[in-house]
């Protein structure tokens, strides 16, 4: 059924659980998921308090969404690239570029994430679902294995944890504060993962 201006009550739904997690986003990324109060995220939001609790059950309940929302889209384009064109090393190099390019895109989100997800205990009970993001790098590499592009001697489940780390600590560092994040640093950041990363797993012969 329709509403005022024709929206339908489930688009005007929608909408406004997109206003919330938006502004908790905001919240959570200027005072920490700890510090932040339903109140805070009302007040940013620009709604009545009790309307937050008609759309999300808890805080932990919006952390929740915001984190399985954003891991949703990045698998699905990690998949894309997994099935996409290009040689494994090619492959490899976007998934530098979609998740390092995810900071450039929406820095607020991607602390929330790192601080407030990957690395604290705010939502253990989603180690499995970050793990999915994992294993389709695992399943790109071994791909190239078998076609002959990457060598074999490594585990595909270690490289997928050394190829993710190498960004995550690149992420994290910019989040922190420690490595600069002006485009140019950003650009050559994601060189040197890709050098690294994209040699160090190359068969001997394709390394020329």
């Amino acid at each position: 059924m329709a509403g005022a201006g024709g929206q339908s009550s489930s688009g005007v739904r929608d909408a406004r659980r997109r206003q919330i997690r938006e502004a908790a986003v905001r919240v959570f990324a200027e005072r920490g998921y700890h510090a932040t109060r339903v109140s805070d995220i009302a007040a940013e939001a620009g709604v009545a308090h009790g309307l937050v609790y008609h759309y999300f059950a808890s805080k932990e309940d919006l952390l929740r969404e915001v984190f399985r929302r954003s891991w949703s889209h990045l698998v699905v384009g990690l998949e894309d690239i997994r099935q996409g064109p290009g040689s494994a090393t090619d492959r490899l190099a976007r998934v530098v570029r979609l998740m390092l390019g995810s900071y450039r895109m929406a820095p607020e989100l991607v602390r929330v994430l790192v601080l407030e997800v990957t690395r604290s205990a705010n939502l253990r009970h989603e180690v499995e679902e970050i793990r999915t993001g994992f294993a389709t790098i695992e399943a790109l590499i071994r791909d190239g294995q078998e076609a002959g592009e990457l060598r074999r001697d490594v585990s595909p489940e270690l490289a997928s944890y050394i190829t993710w780390g190498a960004i995550d600590e690149v992420i994290t560092a910019w989040v922190l504060g420690t490595l600069p994040t002006t485009d140019e640093e950003m650009s050559a950041a994601e060189r040197a993962i890709v050098a690294v990363v994209g040699a160090g797993l190359a068969e001997p012969a394709a390394r020329t």
